[in-house]
Formats: structure tokens, C-alpha cells, sequence
């Protein structure tokens, strides 16, 4: 049942081979077993979860269920969430309760799921690693001594350590392709707008964007058809025609198009993910698509426009935490200017406080024209590296991240090795194009490799199905990590690698 697809966990609902009740309190048992060696988890409301699997299998049994009816969903903790503790894996955040929901946690409490948990995260999604969360680091499930990649990382854990089914996360520059990468799931960015931010704890306007997180892409799909629909609420929310994600998830590959931008294919990128990706391109072409070398040679660029943008964006968006109205306030302080540099000062963690910084100098006089503006300009010359790109294939493929995932630790004292670690990903958020990540096998220490496959925008549907056509022939997103040090006893008999 751990290793069961959305698509499986629903018909063994509706045949009430289980119920919703059975099926959540196995997943949270799991979780409680996990969680102290993973701290995937920032929040588990059994009680809370258990009263929502009940009314999902009264729905069930009343014949009205829809296919994601009754099944666990974990929430990464950007998200807000009524009457649960919303932290976004900050101190500033450590006693807020949400009086209301986000529109993705809307839209799977209408679909009939069941919310397991709120997930760990790095400190207002601003990291690549999962080491900046107030709550402390995640650990990577398939070893304990790395990353799981961020921000993200407490949902790709969960998902991987099959302590959920599935879980949502943001992306602002990879926090949702890179952990999925880094812990060997399935994770998807959608098309910027096409998911509603409302409600969703904003970073980087411009560049967030929610997407799902799951064991494949066939669940991403059934995912997605529910979080994608328009909302009047998000002045950045796209009205368009809803769509169902799973059309076309059959359709063989032949003819296929894939562009290989020779960026991505240099030195940079590690040798043990060179050798996964290369296989994953191999095995396309065996299932009858064909590959071109393509170039955005705009791609270097990525990762500084990205690090004067989103931190703009940031200082922006941060200062409303000011410990007046609600969140972190320091216990003593004299004045209002002291009690707001205090409760700021206390509050945001080392990352947070750099970015802030960064982006306030950006935006300040003299410094405006020189760096945002220039950094605006060149998001455009991104963007138009892509359109260019997309007229001679039909989707992107590359490395996720350039390597494995790393040691906890290993890049906590140097900002910039860290931020290298999106070099990939970065450029897709800039120019509001989808993308995803899927596994392709193992790298060094036997950590697993991500393939990144990016599509022109609104493109889903067949991004999804050349993913799935690869999962249907190959089983890498079927293998699950031993928890070795936990002797718990829930670990499936199919553990071992594909």
C-alpha cells in the first residue's frame, strides 16, 4: 500500500478494500515512527486528520467521491491552513494559526483530501538545502547524512520516506524540481499563474508558483487537476479553460522533439549525474523521440538576476513581520523602532536577514538603475532564449541539479556554492515557463538523480506524459529508502533498488 499510486489508493477506496480513516491512521503511524529521524514534519494534527478521513469516507460512501477523495495529502507549511499552526519554518511564525485557507488547501479539502501534516521547510522557502527551517534541518531519506534539497524538502522527504502519499510545495527558483531531485520523487512547477498564490505566504511574488509533489507523474497529473483552476482572489491567477492533466499520459512518444541546451552538459555538472541523465536520454530515444542540441546562452546569467530580483521582492514582501499585528515580538524593547528592530532581529533567521538585506540595497537610491533594473532587462533575454528554443523541439531536457545531494553542512558557510545549486532551475521561474523533476536512477553514495524536463508554457499535459511514458518503462520512482536507523518495522518487503 506505501508503494500504491493516487490512481490505486482511490479504487481501493471506492471497492472499500479500506477506508479513509484506515488509510490516514496508517500513514500517520508511519510519520510518527519517521519523523524523529527525518524532521519531514512541522506539524501533525491526528485528531484533525482523522476527523476529515471520516467525512471522506461518509462522501465515499454516499457515492459523491472524486478520485482524491479520502487520500492523505501533506501540505508544505507555506500554505496557510485554518485552525493548524502556518510557521513557514520561521520563529516569526511559531505561534500564528491561520484563520483561513490557502486556495491549494481549498482546493483538496473540496476534492475530499485528507490534510496529514504541515511539512518542514527552509525559512520562508528561502534556501536550497533545508538547513535555514527555525525547526531545524531535514534529512535526506535515502541518507541521513545529506540534504534533502529545499525549500521544499520536508514534502520531498515525506513523499519518499512514504510517510504521504503526495504533498504540495512552492517553487520561487527550484525548491520544488531540486528536492524532489535530491530525495528521488517526482515534482512539478506549473506554468506561472496557473496556480492560485492566495493565501500561499509570499517570498518572491513574481517567481512563486505552487506545484505537486509525488511518487510519479501520473500522480502529479491527478494532482494538478486539482490545484489548478483559476481564482479571483490572485491578481496574478490565470483564467483559462480547466484542463485534465491525465488526457494525455498514453500517448506514445514517437516523434517527440528534445532540446539539449549545450549549457547544461559542461563541466559544472558532476559525472555521476552526467552518466543518469545521459541513460534517461538514451532510454527517450529508444522510446522513439529524437534529440537536437539546442543553446540558451543566456543561462549563466540566471542565477545573479535571480539574486537581485527575488531578494527585491523579498525585503518587499517581509516587511510586513514587524511584530505589531501578528508573529514574533521580542519580550523587551524601547519603543516602537526598538521593538521593530528587536522582533526582526529575533525573528528572521541568518538567511532571511542576508536576503533582506540584499534586497533593500537593490532597490534603494543610486542602486535601482544599476542592479533591479538591469536584472529586469535580463530576465527578459532569458525568457526569449526559451521562446527561441521551443520553435525547433518540444521540450527541455538536463540535469535537475548538478549533483547529488550533498552533506548537511557542507555548504551552510558559503552562500554562493549554495545558490549554485539552482543553476539549473532558476532560469525556468524567470521566464514563467513549467518544469519538473523525475528520478533516473543513483549517483555517488547512492544518492539519487533527478531529470529535469522543462515545457513552453502551458504545456503540462505533455510534459507529464513524456514523464510517464519513461515510468512506465523504467521503475526508479518505485524505490523506496530503508530507514536503517529507525527499527520501526513499517518498511516494505520492495525496498530494494530498481
Amino acid at each position: 500500500m506505501l508503494n500504491s499510486s493516487l490512481k490505486q489508493l482511490s479504487a481501493l477506496l471506492a471497492a472499500k478494500k479500506i477506508s479513509s480513516t484506515e488509510l490516514t491512521g496508517e500513514f500517520l503511524r508511519r510519520s510518527r515512527a519517521l519523523n524523529p529521524d527525518y524532521n519531514a514534519f512541522i506539524s501533525i494534527n491526528e485528531e484533525a486528520s482523522l476527523a476529515q478521513a471520516g467525512a471522506a469516507d461518509r462522501i465515499i460512501a454516499s457515492g459523491c467521491a472524486q478520485p482524491l477523495t479520502g487520500i492523505p495529502v501533506a501540505q508544505k507549511d507555506i500554505f496557510c491552513t485554518r485552525g493548524w499552526r502556518t510557521t513557514c519554518g520561521s520563529r516569526m511564525l511559531s505561534n500564528f494559526i491561520s484563520p483561513y485557507d490557502a486556495n491549494v488547501v481549498e482546493r483538496f479539502n473540496a476534492a475530499g483530501a485528507v490534510n496529514i501534516g504541515k511539512t518542514n521547510m527552509d525559512e520562508f522557502a528561502m534556501g536550497s538545502s533545508n538547513e535555514t527551517s527555525f525547526y531545524g534541518p531535514v534529512k535526506n531519506p535515502w541518507d541521513v547524512t545529506a540534504v534533502p534539497g529545499g525549500s521544499s524538502g520536508g514534502s520531498a522527504c515525506a513523499v519518499a520516506a512514504r510517510m504521504t502519499p503526495a504533498a504540495t510545495g512552492t517553487d520561487t527558483g527550484g525548491s520544488i524540481r531540486q528536492p524532489a531531485a535530491l530525495c528521488g520523487i517526482s515534482g512539478m512547477k506549473p506554468t506561472y499563474g496557473l496556480v492560485s498564490r492566495y493565501g500561499m505566504v509570499a517570498f518572491a511574488s513574481s517567481l512563486d508558483q505552487a506545484g505537486p509533489m509525488a511518487k510519479s507523474a501520473e500522480d502529479l497529473a491527478l494532482m494538478l487537476n486539482v490545484m489548478a483552476k483559476f481564482d479571483a482572489r490572485d491578481s496574478t491567477s490565470l483564467e483559462r479553460e480547466p484542463e485534465d492533466y491525465t488526457r494525455d499520459l498514453d500517448k506514445p512518444l514517437e516523434g517527440l522533439c528534445i532540446g539539449l541546451p549545450k549549457e547544461y552538459f559542461v563541466s559544472e555538472i558532476s559525472e555521476d549525474v552526467a552518466r543518469a541523465v545521459e541513460a534517461a536520454i538514451a532510454e527517450y530515444r529508444k522510446l522513439g523521440a529524437k534529440t537536437v542540441e539546442v543553446s540558451l546562452p543566456n543561462t549563466k546569467l540566471s542565477v545573479p538576476v535571480y539574486y537581485v530580483l527575488a531578494p527585491a521582492e523579498a525585503s518587499s514582501n517581509l516587511s510586513r513581520f514587524d511584530g505589531v499585528r501578528y508573529g514574533y515580538r521580542a519580550p523587551q524593547y524601547d519603543g516602537l523602532a526598538d521593538m521593530y528592530r528587536k522582533s526582526r532581529a529575533q525573528g528572521f533567521g541568518a538567511e532571511v536577514k542576508r536576503r533582506i538585506l540584499i534586497g533593500t540595497y537593490v532597490l534603494s537610491h543610486g542602486y535601482y538603475d544599476a542592479y533591479y533594473l538591469q536584472a529586469q532587462k535580463l530576465r527578459r533575454l532569458i525568457a526569449q532564449d526559451f521562446a527561441e528554443v521551443f520553435t525547433h523541439c518540444d521540450v527541455i531536457m538536463g540535469p535537475t541539479s548538478p549533483t547529488v545531494a550533498f552533506d548537511l553542512g557542507e555548504k551552510s558557510s558559503d552562500p554562493v556554492q549554495m545558490y549554485l545549486s539552482d543553476a539549473y532551475t532558476i532560469a525556468v521561474n524567470l521566464a514563467g515557463l513549467p518544469g519538473m523533476s523525475i528520478p533516473v536512477g543513483f549517483g555517488n553514495k547512492n544518492r539519487p538523480v533527478g531529470l529535469h524536463i522543462v515545457g513552453n508554457y502551458f504545456t503540462e499535459a505533455q510534459m507529464l506524459n513524456v514523464a510517464h511514458q519513461y515510468q512506465l518503462a523504467t521503475g526508479w520512482h518505485l524505490q523506496i529508502p530503508v530507514n536503517r536507523k529507525s527499527q520501526t518495522g513499517l518498511e516494505p518487503k520492495n525496498a530494494e533498488r530498481f
